[in-house]
């Protein structure tokens, strides 16, 4: 008998500041106070035209059938998540995502979120997890959830936006360390509840490059398969070392390329029998014309705001990422 697989288009992306117009009656004091002028002048005209442009890449992605499942961050809200979601299905019409969406405690209320395909996933409300990454100011939490699948398995996915490197590279470092080890605790607590075969995915925006210590020495990542399918550690396989030997990057800091969004799987997504497969050779850098500038360097062409000058041709300072998942009956 031939296995049947469904084939799933894994996406991430940082949405650079998708926040709710200026006025927003659903924004709290507390943000407001801390927003102050910033977000002045923040229209709901320029926050739909940046949702349009959103959209229309995400909606380009899987071959102009959008992602299954999508990953984000710096959102404020849910109804801009909403927003979003409303403005792929107008471009999609077969596409109705549902969203988990998580209220972190981050000081500057940018949140990270899934959308999914409610046909291909569900989200129980009793899997959806936060985990705090302790610092002396508010930061985003690891959002967990607990997928299942059509077909019936679990598959835990980890959302990530790990602490700035505002402050300096190095004197921010301790605290990605601790988002690290945050990951890899509850990427433990995950084989430990649901059983040793269960396939684990983690993505996000981790402020730091797969060679750096937060991911590699604390969330027990790294570029060798042969580690993660081997020994007892829980490591975590970074699918992102052939971009950044390629020269590639998803953000780019002084024209230089950085790979800060990253696809992270374990040994149950990658060894032979696996019924959740990652597919390490799709993982890319996606875009579409005019979202890079032209020149030497292709850096991604941000939307602005926040106090940065405002280009309503842009998208984001981020490019998305995708990968293909399998799954075999």
């Amino acid at each position: 008998m031939i296995a049947v697989a469904s084939t799933y288009l894994v996406a991430w992306w940082n949405q650079e500041n998708l926040f709710d117009e200026e006025d927003s009656p659903r924004r709290s004091d507390k943000l407001k106070r801390v927003l102050g002028s910033s977000i002045a002048g923040w229209t709901p005209a320029l926050r739909d035209r940046k949702i349009s442009q959103l959209a229309s890449v995400i909606a380009a992605m899987n071959e102009g059938t959008g992602p299954d499942l999508l990953g984000v961050c710096e959102v404020e809200n849910a109804f801009v998540l909403q927003a979003l979601a409303d403005a792929v299905t107008a471009l999609l019409p077969a596409r109705r995502y549902e969203m988990v969406h998580a209220d972190t405690s981050d000081e500057r209320g940018i949140d990270v979120a899934f959308l999914y395909d409610p046909t291909l996933f569900s989200a129980p409300p009793d899997q959806r997890f936060q985990h705090v990454v302790m610092r002396r100011t508010g930061t985003r939490e690891i959002v967990q959830v607990n997928f299942t699948t059509h077909r019936g398995r679990t598959w835990a996915v980890f959302g990530n936006h790990w602490p700035s490197r505002s402050g300096g590279e190095h004197e921010s470092a301790g605290y990605r360390a601790i988002a690290g080890e945050t990951l890899a605790y509850f990427h433990q607590r995950v084989l430990e509840v649901h059983g040793p075969d269960t396939p684990v995915l983690a993505m996000g925006d981790f402020n730091d490059e797969p060679q750096d210590a937060s991911l590699v020495r604390h969330a027990l990542s790294t570029r060798q398969r042969a580690k993660v399918l081997g020994g007892t550690s829980p490591r975590l396989w970074n699918l992102m070392w052939p971009v950044l030997g390629a020269g590639l990057g998803t953000f780019y800091f002084d024209n230089f390329a950085n790979v800060l969004d990253q696809f992270l799987v374990n040994r149950n997504m990658i060894k032979q029998g696996s019924p959740i497969r990652v597919e390490p050779a799709t993982v890319q850098i996606f875009r579409i014309t005019g979202m890079a500038s032209t020149g030497s360097y292709p850096a991604p062409i941000p939307f602005g705001g926040m106090g940065k000058p405002v280009n309503t041709d842009g998208y984001s300072d981020h490019f998305p990422i995708t990968v293909t998942v399998t799954e075999i009956d």
